[in-house]
């Protein structure tokens, strides 16, 4: 081999080697993702085990949790943020100001319709409805026989008539007044409650007294975990009155096009959760004090995502 040729091959390998070195920052750069999450418990659930899960697939993850709602949505539309778990109930009422009443079905279908004409992308919904409810101590729902709102109408209405105790329901103080609130849900399902008998209080007031049976009934989230700590029955809404709020991975339409597989990937998290699942995390983080992290591990191994 001639020295010419030498010189030829090593300027090639230094050529080479340079492009390497000038491609290793972009595709890292290409697999960084910048995971969002607001400020409960189940979104730095949620936040936490998707970039948890996505590690484990090879990406590059930067978790940035801890955010209001409208502060998280303002940084995924700007590109601050690449991935959220957000509820469709939010999206429909909070960003897009729709007051129409839809079910699930629509709801998912109407948000997924007016975010795609900002670039923002909602996967498939997972089975987390956290949504409003009323619920009851177990022990008081079982003596009464209540089941469902409709159950809970007619039992307030029959204690109404034979002059019976006052049925005490705790509410938070935006229900109380708001004009989707209480007044049209006691009109749907035919009931009226005394000003003395509606409580209005914070929010995890409510869960403290219904626990300590001071309250008969009260407004709660259908995935909190104090549902199951405190040994509480959540109301079937069987009329319909509350909006959906199921939880669904909402990514921006130019992190799909850089990663193809990025969808299918976090449509197969979507669908090992739901509202029972995420009810017992939320238990053990929240009256258990268990990390998040710890918890968040062990439910994507034994769902066999990592």
């Amino acid at each position: 081999m001639t020295k010419k040729t030498i010189a030829t091959y090593a300027l090639c390998a230094l050529a080479l080697g340079l492009a390497l070195l000038g491609a290793a920052p972009a595709r890292a750069q290409a697999q960084h993702l910048v995971i969002g999450g607001k400020n409960f418990t189940e979104q730095l659930l949620l936040s936490d085990m998707t970039a948890q899960y996505l590690r484990a697939k090879g990406y590059d993850t930067e978790l940035k949790n801890g955010l209001g709602t409208t502060l998280m949505r303002s940084a995924l539309e700007s590109g601050q943020l690449d991935i959220v778990w957000d509820y469709t109930g939010t999206a429909l009422i909070v960003y897009n100001h729709v007051d129409e009443k839809l079910d699930a079905e629509a709801t998912y279908q109407r948000v997924k319709e007016l975010d795609r004409n900002i670039g923002l992308v909602w996967l498939n919904e997972s089975g987390l409805n956290n949504t409003y409810a009323f619920a009851m101590p177990q022990k008081l729902a079982d003596e009464q026989g209540i089941n469902t709102l409709e159950d809970l109408a007619r039992h307030i209405t029959q204690e109404q008539q034979a002059g019976g105790k006052p049925q005490l329901m705790g509410v938070d103080y935006e229900f109380a007044s708001r004009p989707d609130g209480l007044e049209p849900m006691q009109k749907l399902y035919g009931f009226q409650l005394d000003r003395s008998e509606v409580k209005q209080m914070d929010p995890g007031l409510v869960y403290t007294a219904l626990r300590n049976e001071q309250l008969d009934v009260g407004l709660t989230y259908s995935s909190d975990g104090r549902i199951k700590g405190f040994n509480l029955k959540l109301l079937e809404d069987n009329k319909g009155y509350f909006a959906a709020y199921k939880a669904t991975p909402v990514v921006r339409e130019e992190v799909l096009q850089e990663h193809p597989q990025l969808a299918d990937q976090l449509n197969a998290l979507s669908a090992a959760i739901d509202t029972e699942k995420m009810t017992d995390m939320n238990k053990r983080v929240d009256i258990d004090q268990e990390p998040i992290g710890k918890v968040v591990t062990e439910f994507l191994q034994q769902q066999g995502l990592i």
